[in-house]
Parts: C-alpha cells; sequence; structure tokens
C-alpha cells in the first residue's frame, strides 16, 4: 500500500490549472443558456472532446492515478463551472465505471471507448439502475434478464427511471434480475450495444437544477444482446448464483452496488464544486457590497456565514480526498466513501443557500449564478444514494450490524 499523501503532484496542479480555465471560459458563460435550453449541451461536450476533457484517454489515467486524487480534483473545477454541464461531461463515466467495475478485462477495451467515441465523434454512455419503483432499494429491481440458450442471447425487459443520458446513449449498462428470489444478490449488468432493437427513450424529466444534463425513462421491450454482453461472463454469473443459492446469500457486492461504492467520492467532488463557487461569488460580493457605510463582511452575521461556509468546504474536500485515496489504496473501512458523499452533498446546499441570503435579493435572481447552484446543489443529496442512504451504509460500516 502506497504512503498516506493528500499532497497533490506536480501534474495534478497543472490538471487542475487546466480544467479551471475550460470552466472559466467555457462553461461559465454558457451556462444560464443551458440551464433555460433544458437541452443536452452538445456543442460544450464536444468542446471539451476537442482539447482531451471528455474522452477514454482522459478518464483512464485519471481513474488510474494511484493516488486517486486526479478525478475529484478535475470534477471540482468542472462542476464550479456548471453543475448542469459539468454532469453532462461527467455522465458518460458512470457507463465506463459499471463496465470496469463488473467487466472482462476484454469487455472494458471494448466498451468503455465506445462510451466516449472521439473528439470528431462523440459518444454518450448510461448507466440504467433505477426504476420507478426502486431508487433506494437496489435490490427490488424487476427489470429482468431471461437467458435464451438456443441463440446464447439475453432478453431484457423493464423501464429504468432517472437515467443520465438515458435514450440518448449510444452504450446503456443496464443492471437486472436474473433470479428475482435472490433479491440483489440475484442481479447482472448488461451491455446493450449501439442501435439494438427494443430500447427507446421514455418521458424526459422537467428537473429542478442540472437542466443541461439529459435524464430520462429507458424502455426495454424484449431488447436481444448477445451473450458476451454479460458483463463478466456468464460461468461467473453462474457461480456466483450457485452460491447464493446454496447459502441463502453471498459476500459479493452487487453489481450496481459495486459501481457506486467506486463514484461515490466523485459525486462528493460535484458537489463540492458547486460549495465553493457559490462560497467565492458570496465573499467576492461581501467585500464589495457597502451598507450603511461599510462593506458587509465587516458585519458578524455576514463574515460568520462565511467563515462556516469556507471550514466545511475545506472538511468535504478532506474527506473526499481521504475516500478517493482509500479507494485506491486498500478499500473502505468505515463508510468513508459514502461519509465523503453524505457530507460534501449537504454541505453544498447549506452553502449555496448562505450564499442566497448573503447577496439578499440579488441571490434570489437568475443576474447572479448564486440561484442556479442552489437548484443544482439539491440533487446531491438524493442521486446515487439519497443522504439517508449514506448514513446507512455508514451505520452499518460503524457497528457491523444490518441496520435497517
Amino acid at each position: 500500500m502506497a504512503e498516506f499523501n493528500l499532497t497533490l503532484n506536480e501534474d495534478q496542479l497543472q490538471l487542475k490549472d487546466w480544467v479551471h480555465e475550460f470552466a472559466k471560459d467555457v462553461m461559465r458563460p454558457n451556462a444560464e443558456e443551458w440551464d433555460d435550453r433544458e437541452e443536452f449541451p452538445w456543442p460544450i461536450v464536444q468542446e471539451a472532446a476537442k482539447i482531451g476533457l471528455y474522452g477514454i484517454d482522459f478518464m483512464m489515467n485519471a481513474m488510474g492515478d494511484p493516488s486517486g486524487l486526479t478525478l475529484p480534483v478535475a470534477i471540482e473545477e468542472l462542476f464550479w463551472g456548471d453543475a448542469g454541464l459539468g454532469m453532462a461531461i461527467m455522465g458518460s463515466g458512470l457507463a465506463a465505471a459499471g463496465i470496469s467495475g463488473n467487466g472482462t478485462p476484454e469487455q472494458v477495451i471494448e466498451w468503455v471507448p465506445q462510451c466516449y467515441g472521439t473528439a470528431d465523434d462523440v459518444k454518450l454512455g448510461a448507466f440504467c439502475v433505477s426504476e420507478p419503483d426502486a431508487g433506494s432499494d437496489v435490490s427490488s429491481l424487476r427489470t429482468r434478464a431471461v437467458y435464451d440458450e438456443a441463440n446464447d442471447e439475453w432478453v431484457l425487459n423493464g423501464t429504468k427511471a432517472w437515467i443520465t443520458n438515458g435514450g440518448i446513449a449510444d452504450v446503456h449498462v443496464v443492471v437486472a434480475a436474473v433470479d428475482p428470489a435472490l433479491k440483489g444478490r440475484g442481479q447482472a449488468s448488461f451491455i446493450v450495444p449501439p442501435g439494438t432493437k427494443g430500447l427507446s427513450q421514455g418521458q424526459k424529466y422537467k428537473k429542478h437544477g442540472i437542466k443541461a444534463s439529459h435524464t430520462a425513462e429507458v424502455v426495454l421491450d424484449d431488447v436481444r444482446v448477445p451473450g458476451r454482453c454479460l458483463l463478466g461472463g456468464k460461468e461467473k454469473l453462474d457461480a456466483k448464483l450457485a452460491r447464493a443459492r446454496e447459502a441463502g446469500r453471498t459476500g459479493e457486492a452487487q453489481p450496481a452496488m459495486k459501481t457506486f461504492e467506486a463514484t461515490r467520492p466523485s459525486v462528493g467532488a460535484q458537489a463540492l464544486g458547486i460549495a465553493r463557487g457559490a462560497y467565492e461569488i458570496a465573499l467576492d460580493y461581501a467585500k464589495e457590497r457597502v451598507a450603511f457605510g461599510k462593506p458587509i463582511i465587516m458585519n458578524q452575521a455576514i463574515a460568520f456565514k462565511l467563515a462556516n461556509m469556507a471550514t466545511q468546504i475545506d472538511a468535504a474536500r478532506l474527506l473526499i480526498w481521504r475516500a478517493a485515496w482509500l479507494g485506491r489504496n486498500g478499500g473502505f473501512k468505515n463508510g468513508e466513501g459514502s461519509m465523503s458523499k453524505y457530507y460534501a452533498s449537504e454541505t453544498a446546499v447549506r452553502v449555496t443557500e448562505e450564499a442566497i441570503q448573503i447577496l439578499g435579493g440579488y441571490g434570489y435572481t437568475r443576474e447572479y449564478h448564486v440561484e442556479r447552484m442552489h437548484r443544482d446543489a439539491k440533487i446531491h443529496t438524493i442521486f446515487e444514494g439519497t443522504s439517508e442512504i449514506q448514513q446507512l451504509v455508514i451505520a452499518r460500516a460503524i457497528s457491523g450490524l444490518r441496520i435497517e
């Protein structure tokens, strides 16, 4: 195991500056437009692809970093720019993580690049877990996968909900129940290749925030995929199911949970970027805005708000970096991944609300970014595990008990 160290190296510091410049020059100036349009921001993602910020090489280098810090550092800067545009750029990463976490090396090599395409031909990936009646309760998925032995094909049926890039993605990674009686232990992940018949987009959601990110239902109607599209392969799945039936359960993580565990520090970094962006705007405003003959930051009521915001942001970053490092060096012991996502998400909601309060009436208008940041922050306490689910994961980890 590498020595615990949260010092950024020269490459990471350069990356931080590089992503920040893109966020400042490309994302911030266009954020309000794409928030209004509520459409996938193809021009912004294509611009990111041209400079190498959206693509397989960037993601593999970031995910392969032994310190684990490169990805959260880059994500914080992107979401400092804008969360909706940041989600559009990072959304394919969840599909890539789902493939990397559950697939064979051959499957990773074949499918992860197809989640991104090239700078001249941008592609998207989507990770499909949640359903209309199964969000936090991932073990209750109704989407079924039935094996057609005669044709060596899997037949998928069901409806997925709240899917980033759902229906417009080129590669969909779908988590489905193979043996519903085994609950989460009877699930597997499948690749649905581009152009597969039977997959369609259901309703597109009109959202409170991150509006530039495409979120929709994915409908699977007798979707047939080749046997090679079962992530991990049939031999591994059959062995896992046999153990689960014999013992009642296995110690193996559910396919969806393996993906979420790996990505929680990154989701925390998204929330952190939003919080930092709002804090910086509020700090600048408080130093410039004069009331009763002095800058409003000279009043303790404002100064203490900003002191609390700065402290909470730094604490969130340290939790995220620790979790990211542990994810690459020995794993989580006490729910550190969930701690980072939980604290950063709640911090983002608090900080953006305080930013609005500091700006007063201006904070409530669209003239300043903090109004949008407040709307964007809230989703982080809900998706990829609600704050309550994170608390449950942490409580189980620290107690060793199956707390319900």
